[in-house]
């Protein structure tokens, strides 16, 4: 079995995924269309991640819906608003209940310094205040990362070792896998791996052992090199198991087997 651990299942519903609003009568269906697809394929698992209050109660409300999917709860980097305190209380609410709510993980979080304008210090605060509900509640971080990766392990870095989590579609360099991988986390790996310019991403997929890697789609985002331009979809999975295999010359049931014993550690999901 493969398990998708980073995908918007809300979003790859909707016509505009920023604006309109997730209704379960129209939009059910189809999600439930995409988890089978996904399921044919021998992806068993799926984790719905939110970035704001709103994308939260919908990740909630799908993963209570379909067996085989799980939520994350939190607000992304770039859509924190002038009363992200307020929503975030309410998120706390949610996950005061996560065996209920099927929340698995507390995220999108991080730091994004590429879209602008931005206010770091503000992104700053919001990360830590997801950061302290996960070793609260005992769950692990998603993590978003995009120009601001000395930022983030400043900030992660007066927890390591106390926290846990995944970075989502890992870029960096070979130095900060080897830090974050000493301070326990998990390496996020999607269809980027797949991309001609990666070289150096696939240079340190050869190097590191399969125990901190998990996959992801980020759908309907970064499909992998052969669907560039269409919606990504959580049955590309074994896709990204494969090049993965082909990359370290091993077989891709083990990517497979490996990346969901990762999954069961990190997210507390089972195999069955």
């Amino acid at each position: 079995m493969l398990v998708d651990t980073h995908c918007h299942l809300a979003m790859m519903v909707k016509r505009s995924w920023q604006k309109d609003r997730f209704d379960p009568a129209i939009h059910m269906p189809e999600i439930e269309s995409i988890v089978h697809q996904a399921a044919v394929l021998d992806v068993g698992k799926i984790i719905t991640v939110a970035t704001t209050l709103p994308d939260s109660l919908d990740s909630i409300f799908i993963a209570q819906k379909i067996a085989g999917v799980f939520a994350t709860v939190g607000i992304h980097p770039c859509d924190y608003t002038s009363e992200w305190k307020n929503d975030f209380a309410q998120i706390k609410k949610l996950v005061c209940n996560k065996k209920e709510n099927k929340i698995v993980g507390i995220g999108e979080t991080g730091l994004d310094f590429y879209h602008k304008p931005f206010n770091k210090q503000k992104q700053i605060d919001v990360f830590r205040a997801h950061i302290e509900l996960s070793l609260e509640y005992n769950l692990p971080l998603v993590i978003h990362v995009r120009e601001s990766v000395d930022d983030v392990l400043r900030v992660l870095g007066e927890y390591k070792k106390e926290v846990g989590g995944v970075f989502h579609c890992f870029c960096q360099s070979k130095e900060v896998a080897r830090t974050i991988i000493d301070w326990g986390m998990y390496i996020g790996i999607g269809g980027p791996i797949t991309y001609p310019k990666n070289e150096y991403l696939r240079e340190l997929i050869r190097e590191i052992g399969l125990e901190r890697i998990v996959l992801e789609t980020d759908a309907p985002f970064l499909p992998p090199q052969q669907f560039r331009g269409k919606r990504n979809h959580p049955q590309y999975i074994p896709l990204i198991a494969q090049a993965i295999a082909d990359i370290k010359g091993i077989k891709k049931a083990v990517v497979a087997d490996a990346t969901t014993k990762n999954v069961e550690r990190l997210f507390g999901i089972s195999h069955g």
